[in-house]
């Protein structure tokens, strides 16, 4: 027995200290791997971007990028920030003779598109080339590439040209077999986040809203590539609709490509654009090594008076008290970084960078109140991402100037709370009963196990109301509108950047540096140095979180492929509880 006991113990000895070798050893790869190594950038280079990944506002600051024989993602990835800083700084980089696009699948919103759509058409001023090349051009892709100098596609390729739609996941079926109602209170005819839990099919007025919307953001989008290559907008909008591209051959036909290339073909003709020999290799760089290439600014502009600043708060994903994380807006963290800005002298003015859905209305009105008081010490200019609304609206709505770009989606002003009636389920399902005692009349006010009765329902509906109420009063006093107006152009319903800025949501269409030279111009200021807020976490104070995450979400995506889209809804629909200033669904736009 004692033996066995020996054995034990120093079985377990043996691999505590394995783990602590394998921690020791991951954090060296992690020291090794995230120092900040610059990268010699030869001549007659060419930079390739490939963006076959979601692009979100900043480059992560994760040290696990690039461990794949680990099991986590082993492709780095670069923020909006950087490929928009690494685009403008190729434009004068002597060693960058051209950019490659090469095959991408822009998992990224319309509106990031557009800003490097936007960043590559300034590029091209420079005289150097853009060529793009694919096997399979998406149209978000495509839309994207149309403005390089030549686009090719492989000749056996994909060549995705028609039209947009946009699909919503219904749920109520789904809660019927189960018997769970879902009790919805909600200001808005538009407002309709709610309608998959009560409907099992769009509502005229959702349906309205969508299909305007939609076709404002294919009319831009058409307009886009017409300019681009030279085609009339009818022509291409007859090519999509009769789906007359059903070939590589087809897209070649009707001009949307310049010609049909296998890789090495395409290989050797940026062999000959670089003056390389074709025996030898192209000399590129990636745009995420391109980061760490000599002169490369890592975050933001870095020079210019080091007291003379403007600071960029980034608020970037769906809104919730607390502190929030990386991919979500938390009320704490955001109210803290505007009251220290605030109070920073050394900061003239503020450009608060909205990229959400929204989320909780409470939340929103937190920040909200921040912004509309830091607004009184200095200038604050609202950037808008892909999306700014409902609460993503809200927290942008008190700001000195909103711009957003034409495709950001924004708007959807509107209120709504859904709280589950799961009697049946717990009764019926599984054979679950409940009683219990309470000393007031709405002591259980929220329960589950019951249906709400007609009070409690008003009880909430009033608050709702009341949220809509405080929602629409605080947009009319920042936008200068009267309440009844803003109203008449609530009720939940979405806009485009471009329908919005005709109604008075939006002052000027532009990006992120159209909005650091509007904050500029209003603080009267010139030679200043851009900050960027919050600031992101230490690559090692969320190592194991991190790498629990990726593990996970890695798992996760490989065993569900396109179908892990689905998880995630139904993963939002479950923090879906309280009172929400949330954009209606999640539309997918194929």
């Amino acid at each position: 027995m004692k033996q066995f006991f020996k054995f034990v113990f120093a079985t377990v000895v043996g691999i505590f200290l394995v783990s602590i070798l394998f921690v020791v050893i991951i954090i060296g790869i992690v020291v090794a791997a995230s120092g900040d190594k610059t990268v010699d950038l030869t001549s007659n280079s060419v930079l390739r971007i490939a963006l076959n990944y979601p692009v979100v506002e900043r480059t992560p600051n994760n040290p696990l990028a690039g461990l794949g024989f680990l099991g986590f993602d082993e492709n780095k990835t670069v923020g909006l920030n950087d490929i928009l800083a690494n685009i403008k700084k190729a434009k004068t980089d002597d060693n960058i003779k051209g950019i490659f696009l090469d095959e991408s699948y822009m998992l990224s919103g319309q509106a990031t598109t557009e800003e490097i759509r936007n960043a590559l058409i300034d590029f091209k001023k420079s005289g150097k080339f853009i060529v793009a090349y694919g096997e399979i051009y998406t149209q978000g892709f495509y839309y994207l590439a149309s403005v390089a100098d030549k686009v090719y596609i492989n000749p056996k390729g994909i060549f995705e040209f028609h039209g947009f739609s946009s699909k919503i996941m219904f749920f109520k079926g789904a809660l019927d077999k189960l018997g769970i109602e879902a009790q919805v209170i909600k200001v808005g005819t538009y407002k309709s986040a709610v309608e998959p839990f009560i409907l099992d099919k769009m509502s005229d007025a959702n349906r309205m809203q969508v299909n305007e919307y939609l076709g404002s953001l294919y009319d831009y989008f058409l307009t886009g590539i017409s300019k681009s290559r030279k085609i009339n907008k009818d022509s291409l909008f007859a090519i999509a609709n009769n789906l007359k591209i059903q070939s590589a051959e087809d897209a070649l036909k009707y001009k949307l490509v310049d010609g049909l290339k296998y890789k090495d073909e395409l290989l050797d003709e940026l062999k000959s654009r670089t003056g390389i020999d074709k025996k030898k290799n192209i000399k590129s760089i990636e745009i995420a090594d391109y980061s760490n290439a000599d002169g490369a600014k890592k975050d933001a502009d870095t020079s210019g008076n080091a007291n003379t600043r403007i600071a960029i708060v980034y608020a970037s994903g769906e809104i919730t008290g607390g502190e929030g994380s990386e991919t979500s807006i938390g009320s704490d963290k955001i109210s803290k970084t505007l009251r220290q800005l605030r109070l920073d002298d050394k900061v003239k003015a503020v450009v608060l960078r909205v990229n959400s859905p929204g989320g909780s209305a409470l939340a929103s009105d937190v920040i909200w109140r921040e912004v509309m008081l830091t607004k009184k010490v200095k200038p604050v200019i609202v950037s808008m991402g892909d999306y700014a609304a409902s609460g993503g609206y809200y927290i942008a709505c008190a700001a000195d100037s909103i711009i957003a770009e034409p495709n950001t989606i924004t708007g959807s002003i509107g209120i709504f709370a859904i709280l589950p009636n799961m009697q049946k389920f717990f009764n019926d399902k599984i054979g679950l009963t409940f009683d219990g005692v309470k000393t007031g009349k709405y002591a259980d006010l929220g329960d589950v196990s019951r249906p709400l009765n007609p009070e409690e329902r008003a009880i909430l509906q009033s608050q709702v109301n009341r949220g809509y109420d405080d929602f629409t009063k605080a947009v009319a006093n920042g936008r200068h509108k009267t309440q009844a107006y803003i109203n008449s152009i609530g009720q939940g319903r979405v806009w485009t950047g471009t329908q919005a800025i005709k109604i008075g949501l939006v002052d000027r269409l532009g990006n992120i540096n159209d909005a650091i030279r509007s904050a500029a111009k209003k603080a009267k200021i010139s030679g200043y140095r851009l900050v960027s807020y919050p600031e992101q976490k230490s690559s090692f104070k969320n190592i194991g979180r991190s790498m629990t995450a990726e593990m996970r979400m890695s798992m996760l995506k490989s065993e569900l492929g396109d179908n892990y889209k689905y998880y995630n809804q139904i993963k939002t629909v479950t923090q879906m509880l309280g009172v929400q200033a949330r954009v209606p669904y999640e539309a997918e736009i194929k």
